[in-house]
C-alpha cells in the first residue's frame, strides 16, 4: 500500500491541510467538557444566569467553528482521495496496456477488472478516511486522557488502564482481518470471472440449455464468497461490542471513583461530568477508529493486490524504452529448409538467395513457442521465408498453432527458441511502435468500439481521408453495408458492435486494417462469417491493393487460401507442408484430408480451377 502513496504527491497541500483542520476541530471539541464543568460548577451552582448564557454562547461558537473546520477538512480529504484514485486508475490502466498477451493470459481479465474498479474504489475510501480520521481519533483519545489528568489525577488513572486494553482489542482484530479480506477479494475475482464468462457466452449457454447448471455454479461461487464475507464480518463485528464493554466499564469506574472524590471534597460535580464526557468522547472516537481500521484493513488488502499487478513486468521488452538503438541481426542470406515439412515443394522454397538479394518480408528461423505454464510447445521448429508482395495461406486443424504463428510477427508473444525476422531484422530489436506500424492485424474475434464507423476506421490511421476510408470499405466488401446505414460513416456503432451482424463486424474490422495501409496484413480467420461469394470478392480485392503488401491469411477453408502464392500446412504446431494448392493436394496428406472434408473427391480437379476466383 505504501508504494501507492506516490500518486498522492500532487495533493500534498490537501493531505496536510485536511488533517490539520481535523485536529483544529478536535481541539475545540476537547474544550467542551471544561466549559460544561465550569457552567455546572459556577453558573448552575451559583444560579448565575448571565454566566450560563455566556457559557452557552461559547459552546455555540465552539460548535460552529468545529463545523467549519470539519467541512473544510472533508473538502480537502475528498479532493485528495478522488484525485489519488484517478491517478492510480490511470497508472494501472496504462500499465495493463504495456503487458503482453502472456501476462494477460496468466493474470486473467476478471482479476484486472476487479482491481481497476472495486479495489481502487476501496483504496479511495480508505485514503479519504485516513486523511480525516487517522490523526483525529488518536488525538481525541490521548487528548481526552491528558485533559482528564488536568481535572483529577486519581480518577484519570482509569484512562491509563482503558486505552491500552482498547488498543489490544483493536489491533488483534486487525491482524486477524487482513488475510481474510484478501481472500474475500480473491473470491470476488472468481465471481466476476464467472459472470463475465456467462455474459460473453450467453448465446452458447442458451443454445445448449445450460442455464440451470450455470446458475448452480454461480450460486456455489457466490455462496463461498458470502461465507467468507460472513466470517470476516463476524470478526470485524466484535470490534464495537468489545470496545463498548470496556468503555462502559471505564465510565462506571470513573463515576464510582469520581463520586467518592466529590464526597471527600477533592473534586466538584462539574469535574465528574467533564471526566464522563471525556470518557464518552473516547468511546465515540474509538468506534470511529474501529470503523476506520476495518476500512483501512480492506483498503490495505486491495492496495496490496493493486501493487502486485503494478509490479508485473511484461515479458516483451521494448528496445525503445532503453533509449538506445539495439544492434541489428540480419536474417540469414539463405533461407533454411522447413525441416518439419516433408513435401518436396517445401525444399524449393528454401533455395539459396544471392547475397545482394533484398531481405524477405518475413522469415521464421527454427522458431519454437510455448505458452506460459504449458507443458508442451505450441509451435515446433518452424523454418520458412515470405517474400515481399506474396500472399501466404496458413491452414491446419483446430489447435495446430495457426493463430500462434501470426501472433509472433507483431510480437504479441515472443518465441521461446529461434528468431522471427521482419524486413531482415529480428522483431525483438524493433521498437514496438515501429514494428507494429508496419503490420495490420485482423483478429479472429472482431472487436469494434463504441463510436462512429469513421472513428473505428481511423484507429490505424488517424489522418485517413474520407476517400481512403471508402476505398478500404470497398476492398473489405463493406461499402454497401455502410451506405445502407443511416448517416453512412457517421453511423454510431454500439459497444462491441452489437448493433451489427457478425459478417458486418468482420468486414469493418478488415477495412480498419486496410485503412492503415500496412506493409504486412494479417487476416487471422477473419472471414469465417462471410459467405463464399463475398470471401472470393474480398480475396480478389486484397490482391489488387497497391504496393508490395505481404498478406497472411489464416483460414479453416481451403477455398479461402487455395489461390495464395504459398500455403503453409500446420499439424500439432509443426509445418507438414508448404507450397501451392495443387502441389499440396498431390503431396501433403494433411492438406488433402482437410480439402476432401470440404469438397467431394470426384470434384477435386474441377474444384481446384473453380476456387481461384
Amino acid at each position: 500500500m505504501t508504494k501507492l502513496l506516490v500518486y498522492l504527491k500532487d495533493y500534498k497541500k490537501e493531505t496536510i491541510l485536511g488533517p490539520l483542520f481535523k485536529l483544529l476541530e478536535a481541539s475545540f471539541e476537547l474544550f467542551v467538557p471544561l466549559v460544561m464543568a465550569s457552567l455546572i460548577d459556577v453558573g448552575i451552582a451559583g444560579q448565575d444566569r448571565n454566566y450560563i448564557y455566556r457559557m452557552c454562547a461559547v459552546l455555540i461558537v465552539l460548535a460552529l467553528v468545529g463545523l467549519v473546520c470539519a467541512v473544510t477538512a472533508q473538502y480537502f480529504a475528498a479532493k485528495a482521495a478522488v484525485g489519488f484514485a484517478a491517478k492510480l486508475r490511470h497508472a494501472l490502466f496504462s500499465h495493463i496496456e504495456t503487458l503482453s498477451f502472456t501476462e494477460m493470459d496468466t493474470i486473467g481479465t476478471s482479476t484486472m477488472i476487479t482491481r481497476m474498479t472495486s479495489d481502487i474504489n476501496q483504496v479511495q475510501s480508505g485514503v479519504n478516511l485516513v486523511i480525516r480520521l487517522f490523526l483525529r481519533s488518536p488525538f481525541i483519545v490521548f487528548g481526552a486522557m491528558v485533559m482528564a489528568f488536568t481535572v483529577d489525577v486519581k480518577a484519570a488513572l482509569v484512562f491509563v488502564v482503558t486505552i491500552p486494553l482498547l488498543s489490544i482489542v483493536v489491533f488483534a482484530i486487525i491482524l486477524v482481518s487482513i488475510p481474510m479480506f484478501q481472500r474475500v477479494q480473491g473470491a470476488l475475482d472468481r465471481i466476476l470471472c464467472h459472470t463475465r464468462e456467462n455474459l460473453s457466452g450467453v448465446r452458447v449457454i442458451r443454445a445448449f440449455n445450460k442455464e440451470e447448471e450455470e446458475m448452480e455454479a454461480f450460486e456455489e461461487s457466490n455462496g463461498r464468497l458470502m461465507n467468507l464475507q460472513l466470517l470476516v464480518g463476524r470478526v470485524s463485528a466484535l470490534m464495537n461490542p468489545l470496545t463498548y464493554i470496556i468503555i462502559n466499564a471505564a465510565i462506571i469506574a470513573v463515576i464510582w471513583i469520581g463520586g467518592k472524590r466529590v464526597y471527600s471534597g477533592s473534586i466538584t460535580q462539574g469535574e465528574v461530568v467533564a471526566l464522563v464526557s471525556y470518557m464518552s468522547q473516547i468511546l465515540v472516537e474509538l468506534i470511529k477508529l474501529a470503523n476506520l481500521i476495518i476500512n483501512v484493513t480492506k483498503s490495505a488488502a486491495c492496495g496490496k493486490r493493486i501493487e502486485e499487478l503494478l509490479e508485473v513486468r511484461s515479458s516483451i521488452t521494448d528496445p525503445a524504452a532503453d533509449g538506445q538503438e539495439p544492434a541489428r541481426s540480419e536474417v540469414p542470406t539463405a533461407a533454411p529448409h522447413p525441416s518439419s515439412a516433408p513435401s518436396p515443394s517445401a525444399a524449393g522454397a528454401a533455395s539459396p538467395r544471392p547475397q545482394s538479394a533484398p531481405s524477405p518480408a518475413v522469415a521464421f528461423s527454427h522458431v519454437c513457442m510455448a505458452y506460459a505454464g504449458a507443458p508442451e510447445e505450441a509451435l515446433t521448429d518452424l523454418d520458412f521465408t515470405v517474400e515481399r508482395g506474396q500472399t501466404i495461406g496458413i491452414i491446419g486443424g483446430t489447435g495446430s498453432g495457426k493463430s500462434t504463428l501470426v501472433n509472433l510477427i507483431p510480437r504479441f508473444y515472443d518465441v521461446t527458441k529461434g528468431t522471427v525476422y521482419v524486413d531482415g531484422r529480428d522483431v525483438r530489436e524493433y521498437p514496438l511502435d515501429e514494428l507494429r506500424q508496419k503490420i495490420g492485424v485482423v483478429m479472429q474475434e472482431s472487436v469494434l468500439f463504441a463510436g462512429s464507423i469513421a472513428d473505428n476506421l481511423r484507429w490505424g490511421n488517424p489522418d485517413a481521408t474520407e476517400e481512403e476510408m471508402w476505398n478500404a470499405l470497398e476492398t473489405a466488401q463493406a461499402a454497401e453495408v455502410v451506405r445502407g446505414k443511416r448517416g453512412g460513416l457517421s453511423f454510431m456503432i454500439e459497444q462491441g458492435g452489437k448493433n451489427l451482424s457478425g459478417g458486418q463486424r468482420q468486414r469493418l474490422s478488415i477495412a480498419r486494417a486496410v485503412v492503415k495501409d500496412p506493409e504486412i496484413l494479417i487476416l487471422d480467420d477473419s472471414a469465417s462469417a462471410l459467405d463464399f461469394a463475398t470471401d472470393a470478392k474480398l480475396r480478389a480485392a486484397l490482391r489488387g491493393l497497391h504496393g508490395e503488401k505481404t498478406i497472411f491469411i489464416v483460414s479453416q477453408r481451403t477455398s479461402s487460401i487455395r489461390s495464395a502464392d504459398r500455403i503453409l500446412v500446420l499439424d500439432d504446431g509443426k509445418a507438414v507442408g508448404i507450397g501451392r494448392h495443387d502441389e499440396l493436394l498431390a503431396e501433403c496428406a494433411v492438406y488433402r484430408e482437410i480439402y476432401e472434408s470440404q469438397f467431394k473427391k470426384e470434384n477435386r480437379k474441377g474444384g481446384a480451377a473453380d476456387g481461384r476466383a
